[in-house]
């Protein structure tokens, strides 16, 4: 499908109290990339793209009526059929550019929601997908076709008028959001019980969070040695996977690959993905893995970090306010910089970590599996046990989720030296039932 991708360009994209809109504003050639990145991910090839400047938003049209014209003219010539416009359209704007431009218009909520629905392979994937899209549905539903304005008759005794279509319509989608809600509030419980049941064999949990397309799941599987699908992509990884990895001391943790953040993510899809963002909120490290050699990096840090920010407020908060203490930035793609070296900002220790890597080549992981190890070490205690020779489970629980550090075997007895976290301690000494 031939398509053009067209930016409104004048005011900012995101709420002024944004960090991103105040300290990093995107250029709009950058975002008009992203667009037109955003586009091509769902298959349909980019004949036009173009950045229109916004005097003023029209109720009806958005665009100017001589932006509009100059608009129609490119897209006939190219032969278009399909026109994203990178911006949140109102139905009655969308009805009309439709009309005006006599091809299929898509804003950008529906386009980043077109291809939540194209990748979401498990079932919790797909069940939110399908929320956020009859949320956005919802709304599109005024009196601006046809088929809407049709009668149905009544049902039982009375008859009379009946439902008009819309009504119908808009009743089935109430139905099943209501329907597609439970089932997700199954999955979050369940995602609750696997939870718990790793807390009670406890892993620390080190969860990937980034800027999509930022390199995650590249690093997910250079650190894990898995085959989660890892393409340069807008959106590649949608459903959440988890894996086993062993740091240097041999202590072992689960790394989380979890779905990309975008600037102006549909407010649909961050409800919708509250399950699946539920599982920073119980990591114990958060890398933000950043590409390092995007020119926007930086709107795109402030883009992520808003999100973050967003999830430790309110009543409902999902992440503690002190998040920034267990957040590790992770600078990616250093090879295009030419290797870690080259990259700006680069400071492995301290409170504000940021460890320059390539996932691609591999350079750098060694210095952040290390620097992971000591920042799970931080605040670690030194204990002493004496077990029974014959308690080889508890011993094995001590190597497993410890560094063991010096061990005696007498007579009948294990004398053992252990770092343990004050948690896994908890955990340890606790009486056996």
């Amino acid at each position: 499908m031939r398509a053009a991708v067209i930016l409104p360009y004048g005011r900012p994209h995101r709420p002024a109290a944004s960090p991103a809109a105040e300290g990093a504003p995107r250029a709009a050639e950058a975002r008009l990339a992203e667009a037109v990145g955003l586009a091509a991910s769902i298959g349909v090839t980019i004949v036009h793209s173009a950045v229109y400047p916004l005097r003023e938003r029209r109720p009806s049209t958005l665009l100017g009526e001589g932006q509009v014209e100059m608009v129609k003219q490119a897209i006939a010539a190219q032969h278009v059929a399909l026109t994203v416009v990178d911006a949140a359209l109102s139905p009655v704007q969308q009805r009309n550019l439709e009309r005006a431009w006599d091809c299929k218009v898509i804003d950008r909520t529906g386009l980043i929601l077109e291809i939540f629905g194209e990748r979401a392979r498990t079932r919790e994937g797909s069940l939110q997908v399908e929320l956020a899209h009859l949320e956005y549905q919802r709304t599109r539903l005024v009196r601006s076709w046809t088929h809407l304005e049709r009668q149905r008759g009544g049902f039982g005794f009375l008859g009379g008028p009946g439902e008009s279509q819309i009504e119908i319509d808009r009743r089935l989608i109430g139905e099943r959001i209501v329907k597609l809600k439970r089932e997700l509030e199954q999955v979050r419980r369940t995602r609750g019980l696997h939870r718990r049941a790793r807390e009670r064999v406890p892993y620390p949990v080190i969860a990937l969070v980034g800027y999509t397309n930022a390199g995650k799941s590249t690093l997910f599987n250079a650190l894990t040695g898995a085959g989660v699908h890892a393409q340069d992509q807008l959106f590649a990884t949608l459903d959440p996977t988890m894996r086993a990895i062993r740091l240097p001391s041999g202590r072992n943790a689960i790394l989380s690959d979890t779905v990309g953040f975008i600037s102006d993510l549909p407010t649909q899809l961050v409800e919708a993905f509250r399950a699946t963002l539920e599982e920073v909120a119980a990591a114990d490290i958060i890398l933000h893995v950043r590409d390092v050699a995007h020119p926007d990096t930086a709107a795109q840090r402030a883009d992520v970090q808003r999100v973050l920010a967003e999830m430790a407020s309110g009543p409902n908060a999902a992440l503690d306010e002190g998040w920034e203490n267990r957040l590790v930035e992770v600078l990616n793609k250093a090879d295009l910089l030419g290797g870690i070296g080259q990259v700006p900002g680069a400071a492995p220790d301290g409170p504000q970590a940021a460890i320059a890597v390539s996932a691609l080549t591999g350079e750098g992981l060694d210095g952040l599996r290390e620097a992971l190890d000591a920042r799970l070490s931080a605040g670690m205690e030194t204990l002493d046990y004496v077990l029974p020779a014959s308690d080889g489970a508890r011993l094995a629980w001590l190597y497993r989720h410890g560094e063991v550090i010096t061990r005696e075997d007498d007579e009948g007895v294990v004398r053992v030296t252990v770092r343990l976290s004050p948690s896994d301690r908890a955990r340890f000494e606790q009486p056996q039932t």
